[in-house]
């Protein structure tokens, strides 16, 4: 037998050599990729505090740690305040298509798993997220997801939020070297959340004084009401980023709200509203001061039913009192696109002290505007009691004077011209007691409140529909209707309501009523009923049409939803405004 191969001279320190070459290699290698993990964790670092953008700031912290620790999908839940219950006010997710965001039923609200972070606020860290007896499982639409690394990022010594990462490329678990990374990165990820809060708080203070001083000052230094409230909604849109805000205010009686003013999404579709004040979020918020919020506005029996249809793309909303309660002068609401981020505490808090000081604004204009008219009166019982005491006095006894000296004329001629004088200062008196008596009235009507007749034409005809019909008015109906047109617009949307009532069988009708750039009213009255009968009596369409065809307008019925059964009907009265 030969010699054996392993006691060959030389061999074993040769062995031994490779597995420590092996061995340094892979310490090597160990400590390249924490080197490059190193400066991924400070590019990362630097790339988180390189905006004081909240939003922008909150993302790239997300962003960054789904490159450092390798991970499909990411996201970073916000932690409401303590009011709030301590679950989710904002969640923001990297990893997911549109579309994908589209088909979950609702984001994560803070229970189960991600409740236990917030609740025990430390390092987290599963090969399997279904097997943790916390788990509550996923919304419907989510899509599945396995290993788990969960972290909380603190501001100071307050848990801000926890950041959530699933799914290691590649399979596998989560290491405990990518829990160190995340760790850091989230004590990192604090003093960035601080800052960017920090110039948000900042530039949402010097934002509202400006906003604030501009309403004050626009107000008090007699700029138009109107103008000012259309900036006023612009102005809260932009202060909650919101995706669109409406302004309603109420009637006299405080009945009814009218979506007078909207800016941003929607808005055409809001503006006109007019909302029952017993059957509407507006309505609560405007007898009780209080501000409300929604957390799908679409979808909230709270609110009136004419508003979610107009809203439909609303989801987050909260409804805010102009000015204090007991006085409020109206109401905003400022609402975001379904599937957006609740508004966080700190915007709500800034268009809540907007509103508030926007309706002091209001209340102090409508003093200042009551005390000018006040002034505009009393001028007006001056220069009428001069004119009475002085003028016609002198007038008067100018005219006896010419009178007394009528016996010592003798020539016709001269007597003719003197009583011609005196007769003209008789119809100069009287014409100045007209003028006395113009001075002295008080809010004459200007001509008809078509209006008002509309509202309480339809609150009238309620109790036959057995429901309020949804109703909205254009903002070009108002002054340029002539008496005529606005009686026989009231008649006929009397008689497109009894019909509805009597012969539809509807659950639902809509009331539109506008002016036209050029000059043509139009009432469209929509209901979900069962359509005009082919045999039918057409009495009382062929009394509408004979109205418009009179004023030279037309009338228009067909199918509101010709594919639809029941179909209902869709009226539309034209007639010239004039």
């Amino acid at each position: 037998m030969g010699p054996d191969p392993e006691n060959r001279p030389g061999l074993l320190p040769q062995l031994q050599l490779d597995e420590l070459l092996s061995e340094l290699q892979a310490r090597l290698q160990a400590v390249l990729a924490t080197r490059d993990r190193m400066r991924g964790l400070l590019e990362a670092v630097v790339a988180i505090g390189s905006g004081l953008d909240l939003e922008s700031t909150l993302r790239r912290v997300v962003e960054a740690a789904v490159g450092l620790v390798d991970a499909t999908y990411g996201a970073l839940g916000v932690i409401g305040e303590a009011s709030e219950g301590k679950r989710l006010a904002e969640f923001i997710p990297v990893g997911l298509t549109q579309d994908e965001i589209a088909r979950i039923h609702h984001w994560p609200e803070g229970h189960g798993l991600l409740g236990l972070l917030i609740d025990e606020p430390r390092p987290l860290r599963l090969a399997d997220i279904g097997q943790h007896p916390k788990s509550s499982g996923f919304p419907a639409g989510h899509p599945p997801m396995g290993s788990f690394l969960g972290v909380p990022v603190r501001v100071r010594d307050e848990v801000f939020g926890n950041l959530y990462l699933t799914g290691k490329r590649g399979g596998g678990e989560f290491t405990e070297d990518d829990e160190a990374v995340l760790v850091a990165l989230g004590a990192a990820a604090g003093v960035a959340v601080e800052n960017a809060r920090l110039y948000e708080a900042a530039r949402r203070q010097q934002r509202w004084i400006q906003a604030s001083a501009e309403v004050t000052t626009r107000l008090l230094s007699g700029s138009e009401p109107g103008e000012v409230l259309a900036g006023v909604a612009k102005q809260a849109r932009e202060l909650s980023g919101a995706d669109l805000a409406v302004l309603a205010l109420p009637t006299e009686d405080r009945r009814l709200l009218t979506v007078s003013y909207a800016d941003g999404e929607g808005a055409e579709a809001t503006r006109g509203l007019v909302l029952p004040a017993g059957q509407s979020l507006s309505g609560r918020v405007l007898s009780t001061g209080e501000p409300m919020t929604s957390d799908d506005f679409a979808g909230d029996e709270r609110a009136a039913k004419s508003a979610r249809g107009a809203m439909s793309q609303i989801g987050p909303a909260i409804v805010f009192p102009l000015g204090a309660p007991g006085n409020v002068r109206g109401v905003l609401t400022v609402g975001r696109r379904h599937g957006a981020a609740p508004f966080r505490p700190a915007q709500a808090d800034v268009v809540a002290s907007f509103a508030a000081q926007a309706g002091v604004a209001l209340e102090l204009a409508a003093s200042r505007s009551e005390a000018e008219r006040l002034s505009l009166y009393e001028d007006r019982d001056r220069i009428a009691r001069d004119l009475h005491d002085l003028v016609i006095q002198r007038l008067y006894a100018t005219g006896m004077s010419l009178e007394g000296t009528m016996p010592m004329i003798t020539r016709p001629e001269v007597a003719s011209r003197i009583t011609h004088a005196v007769d003209a200062m008789d119809e100069t008196i009287k014409d100045i007691r007209a003028t006395i008596f113009a001075l002295q009235a008080r809010d004459a009507p200007a001509g008809p409140d078509l209006r008002g007749d509309i509202v309480a034409l339809v609150d009238e005809m309620t109790d036959m529909l057995g429901f309020a019909p949804s109703l909205r008015l254009g903002a070009g109906l108002g002054a340029g209707v002539s008496s005529e047109v606005a009686d026989q617009a009231l008649a006929a949307l009397r008689e497109a309501l009894s019909n509805a009532a009597r012969h539809a069988q509807a659950s639902q009708v809509d009331v539109t009523v506008d002016v036209s750039p050029d000059g043509t009213l139009t009432v469209l009255v929509t209901d979900d009923g069962t359509g005009i009968p082919a045999n039918g009596r057409r009495s009382g369409l062929r009394n509408l049409a004979r109205r418009a065809e009179k004023l030279g307008g037309e009338l228009r019925i067909e199918p509101a939803d010709p594919g639809a059964a029941p179909p209902g009907t869709r009226l539309e009265w034209r007639v010239p405004g004039g």
